[in-house]
């Protein structure tokens, strides 16, 4: 199962909870968040954790997509 989560407007640390919940039961989640800090502690989380990890920024937005 894949998940989306729109994670603009949020600040540390709601993203990175909300990501490590939905990749409980997800085998793919991919994020957008609109601020560096959430994008770095998201990426750190999930390598540290051994997933694979993309990350592109456009227009000030990040989307990070996460697979295990």
């Amino acid at each position: 199962m894949e998940k989306t989560l729109d994670l603009r407007g949020l600040s540390c640390p709601i993203p990175l909870i909300r990501t490590r919940d939905a990749l409980a039961d997800a085998a793919a989640v991919t994020i957008i968040v609109d601020e560096p800090a959430p994008r770095e502690n998201i990426i750190k989380f999930a390598k540290a954790q051994n997933y694979k990890v993309e990350s592109t920024v456009a227009g000030g937005e990040a989307t990070i997509v996460i697979r295990k």
